[in-house]
């Protein structure tokens, strides 16, 4: 995938931790599910993770995900996006993806971000604010 490819488009960006983790894979099988509707306002959904593309490929395959999936392994997307953050879990801290969601217009620009995102109902709440943006809501 090319950024020309996809300009002049609504881009619908979201950051999960891992492949193949239970929320992570709730969000994408919700965002796959939605994809007719985020289509039909001329939006494409990427998300993006730390993952290999080899385990993007056997996460799309295994929960036949229609989205696209892109594979940040250095981080740089991560890091661009401020979502790659200090964690805690069990008292125990580490570096990982903080589950965010941005949508980007069609003049590249952040129209809205979600951060610490709550995987149930979110794509719902996604779609809607993505609708009132283009309609001047």
């Amino acid at each position: 995938m090319c950024l020309r490819d996809i300009r002049g488009r609504w881009i619908v960006l979201y950051f999960y931790p891992k492949d193949n983790t239970p929320g992570c894979t709730t969000e994408a099988c919700d965002f796959t599910a939605a994809l007719p509707d985020f289509e039909g306002l001329d939006a494409i959904v990427l998300g993006v993770s730390p993952d290999s593309p080899k385990k993007h490929r056997n996460f799309i395959e295994k929960k036949d995900l229609k989205i696209t999936l892109l594979a940040d392994e250095d981080k740089e997307l991560c890091n661009a996006f401020g979502v790659w953050q200090l964690k805690k879990n069990y008292g125990r801290e580490y570096m990982g993806v903080v589950r965010s969601t941005f949508i980007i217009d069609p003049d590249g620009k952040i129209a809205a971000k979600w951060e610490k995102v709550r995987v149930k109902g979110h794509v719902d709440e996604v779609k809607e604010k993505l609708e009132a943006l283009q309609t001047g809501e």
